[in-house]
């Protein structure tokens, strides 16, 4: 299978894309910005209400909306850490042991958060589900340090390994293993990945992660500013340590061996990805390249198209059948319709091929949007229940391969089908729908033949502005008209007359333009 991840990398946001033989598989959007509340990001918080009714309370972690945190995100070494934590920032002259804190009581099961903690308490807390609609980030105080073989845990001093590693002969060398040289005090999960990893790939990695816990308690240990930020938030508050930038994330998740290329369109993301390979497979760093086409790099591997085609209200699939997807505050319903063809006579039979087929595409666009939460299933009604536990299995089968955590119950008596999965980031939506062409939305038209007046107005305008160092975009059914004619054509009078360079890209409306500075 031919992996893909391609990287388009704008002012505002990164957009990564993977692909599987050409296909897209799954879409990510990374906001460039300080505000990024990222799953995995440790933040020094401030406690702001406790509720007893929810038995949790209220963080203050810089977000407009304040963070959730209930009991049970504790974890069984919250007064530990609140220990090791005091006294971090007590004495500011080294990093303590976690051996040099006594160990305190674990925190029980079933308890009550308003014994433990009080409104202005702060604590180390990390993100675990990013801002959602009008929620806030939700958060844990069970600490943790990922990396591409294992996960470090601060004073959890056990070794778990991933259920998905089956051979008990390798389960066994990884557990001692990793027993033998991790330090005192630290707990580890060995991911998935590091089944077969040699000592020393797993050696380097764990001394890299305790490396970042130390580096994460040193700039807690930073002196306090006094004062307030905007008379919102006080200085105590802050991020103390960034998750790894969604696109790191995502490679470090998912990168293997087999992965084919990766395409990066901005000179300085490239090279952060380049270090990250150098360092976890230096084998594999001439897959990275940098993309330098004028065409957006998007439009260049197709990946434009196949968001709109595919992240639409309605998608299609084989034969002529169709999904319908609606989002609600809820949860998200997917409506199963067989179209106007029909693949066999008989309707038993016509029903469950069409629910077989459609069950491929549920499962691709769970992935493709990354929908959490809960998802309710319209199949098209099928008699007989041999049907129905066969289109469960396939479906069961089919979410095998998901990362997520999900749960799928079997079809009820109405034709539903129940899907829980894990949601931790908002889904990903995406705008396929295009202000009108001749409109723009106002209601009213210009006259159509000034377009191309009004474009060079505003060229001139760009030029004058900026110099004749730029590219214009324009939707491609506009830069088929400006080359009608070859030499007397639109393109080649802007370009002698402007010293511009027009180019097309699929995701401008019709009528819509965009200026770029030539590289």
């Amino acid at each position: 299978m031919k992996s893909e991840l391609i990287v388009d990398v704008q002012p505002e946001e990164i957009t990564i894309a993977l692909t599987e033989d050409n296909r897209l598989q799954e879409i990510n959007r990374e906001k460039r910005d300080q505000d990024n509340f990222s799953v995995g990001n440790i933040y020094y918080g401030r406690v702001k209400k406790v509720m007893p009714a929810l038995n949790a309370v209220f963080v203050d972690v810089g977000h407009e909306k304040e963070a959730f945190l209930h009991y049970l995100d504790l974890g069984s070494e919250f007064l530990t850490l609140r220990e090791y934590t005091t006294k971090a920032v007590s004495d500011r002259r080294k990093v303590p042991a976690l051996t040099a804190v006594k160990r305190q009581p674990e925190v029980g099961k079933e308890g009550q958060i308003a014994d433990i903690l009080k409104v202005g308490d702060l604590l180390l807390t990390q993100v675990i589900k990013e801002p959602i609609n009008t929620k806030g980030p939700r958060l844990t105080a069970e600490l943790s340090i990922a990396g591409r073989n294992m996960v470090l845990i601060p004073f959890a001093d056990k070794v778990m390994v991933s259920s998905k590693i089956k051979k008990e002969s390798e389960r066994s060398r990884l557990k001692q293993l990793i027993q033998s040289i991790k330090p005192q005090g630290f707990g580890v999960i060995v991911r998935t990945l590091a089944e077969d990893k040699r000592v020393m790939e797993l050696d380097n990695e764990l001394k890299l992660l305790v490396k970042r816990w130390e580096e994460t308690i040193r700039t807690l240990q930073q002196p306090k500013q006094k004062g307030a930020v905007d008379g919102k938030h006080d200085l105590d508050v802050r991020l103390i340590t960034a998750e790894l930038g969604r696109t790191i994330g995502i490679i470090r998740d998912m990168f293997t061996p087999d992965f084919n290329s990766i395409q990066v369109n901005d000179e300085a993301v490239y090279n952060e990805i380049r270090q990250y390979i150098e360092m976890i497979a230096p084998q594999s760093v001439k897959i990275i390249r940098q993309y330098k086409g004028k065409q957006p790099i998007f439009d260049k591997y197709d990946i434009t198209r196949q968001m709109k085609t595919g992240l639409g209200r309605t998608v299609g699939f084989k034969n002529g059948g169709y999904l319908v997807i609606d989002r609600t505050e809820a949860l998200f319903a997917i409506d199963v319709n067989s179209g106007s063809k029909k693949l066999y006579d008989d309707q038993e039979e016509n029903a469950f091929q069409y629910n077989m087929l459609a069950a491929d595409e549920i499962v691709h666009q769970l992935r493709l949007r990354d929908i959490g939460g809960i998802i309710i299933i319209d199949f098209i009604d099928m008699d007989t229940k041999e049907h129905n536990d066969q289109l469960y299995e396939h479906m069961r089968e089919l979410m095998e391969h998901d990362r997520a955590k999900h749960n799928v119950l079997p079809l009820s008596k109405f034709g539903l089908m129940q899907i829980t999965r894990q949601r931790v980031r908002p889904a990903v939506e995406v705008n396929v729908m295009e202000v009108c062409p001749t409109c723009m939305g106002k209601g009213k038209i210009q006259p159509s033949l000034l377009f191309t007046d009004q474009l060079e107005e505003e060229i001139a305008h760009e030029v004058q502005e900026h110099g004749k160092n730029l590219i214009l975009y324009v939707h491609p059914y506009i830069y088929a008209y400006a080359c009608r004619g070859w030499i007397h054509s639109l393109k080649n009078q802007w370009r002698r007359r402007y010293g511009i360079r027009l180019m097309e890209d699929q995701s401008l409306g019709m009528l819509q333009t965009r200026f770029s500075q030539k590289s």
